[in-house]
């Protein structure tokens, strides 16, 4: 996990200086080389994502964990003035990314649960994040873009009807140890909300016999049922061998073909 020292903004002095930084229009935000890229992209065979802001997992960036928890109450405003920037900062990246390029889906970035539950109450989530979700999402479907993950370990359960209502479509990696079940989630939700992860990563280093388990007693049924990807619920843990990986890998290939 990172380590901080101090949080760049304390108050709004900082957060005005802060601000200046975040300027969708600097011309060194897009590589030197953009058209090169763009013409690139028209001819891929590959989905082309983009990662669309974050209303949590940015702000408790800028101001610290505990501070953004209690400046919910002690200074709203100035929440709202930052997600109200950051806002304006993602749409006006998008319109200029979707002028020039097809984009196939774009992912949020939160990391707003922990183990056992949510870091933001549902009463705070309507205030301070649904109203820029649902203007960004609005942007997006105007552009054919309707593939609008988003990304947070912990226990997400009581988030995701909260994001569906903000217009949200998916949502990973579905953390094991945080709870999180995909097959209960399908049942519940239906195939129309896409479901990525909930491959326990501990698995992978338990051998054979452990990855089979945990992957039949999931994949076959969410891919039977649509709207699934099957991934590892985080990052591949070091303890996991070259040759373990190999054999989830070829196992998910074996189901995918039948």
């Amino acid at each position: 996990m990172p380590q901080w020292l101090e949080y760049p903004v304390k108050n709004h002095k900082d957060w005005v200086a802060l601000k200046k930084r975040l300027d969708p229009h600097e011309p060194t935000r897009y590589p030197a080389w953009w058209k090169d890229k763009v013409r690139c992209w028209k001819d891929r065979e590959y989905a082309l994502g983009l990662p669309v802001g974050s209303f949590f997992g940015l702000l408790r960036e800028f101001v610290g964990f505990e501070n953004l928890c209690t400046m919910f109450y002690d200074d709203p405003g100035l929440v709202h003035e930052m997600g109200e920037w950051m806002e304006y900062f993602e749409i006006e990246i998008i319109k200029k990314v979707v002028k020039d390029v097809q984009v196939d889906f774009v992912m949020y970035w939160e990391d707003m649960a922990y183990k056992t539950g949510y870091l933001i109450s549902p009463k705070f989530f309507r205030k301070f994040m649904i109203p820029h979700y649902k203007k960004i999402n609005e942007l997006l479907l105007s552009h054919g873009i309707d593939i609008i993950l988003v990304d947070s370990d912990g226990n997400t359960e009581e988030l995701i009807p909260l994001w569906i209502e903000s217009g949200l479509t998916g949502h990973f990696p579905l953390e094991v140890t945080s709870g999180m079940d995909a097959v209960n989630l399908r049942k519940k939700y239906g195939k129309n909300f896409i479901l990525i992860g909930n491959i326990d990563k501990r698995a992978l280093a338990n051998g054979k016999e452990a990855i089979r388990e945990e992957v039949m007693n999931k994949v076959p049924f969410l891919i039977s049922k649509g709207g699934y990807f099957p991934a590892l619920d985080h990052f591949c843990p070091p303890d996991v061998s070259f040759k373990n990986y190999m054999y989830y890998l070829e196992l998910l290939r074996e189901l995918g073909k039948k």
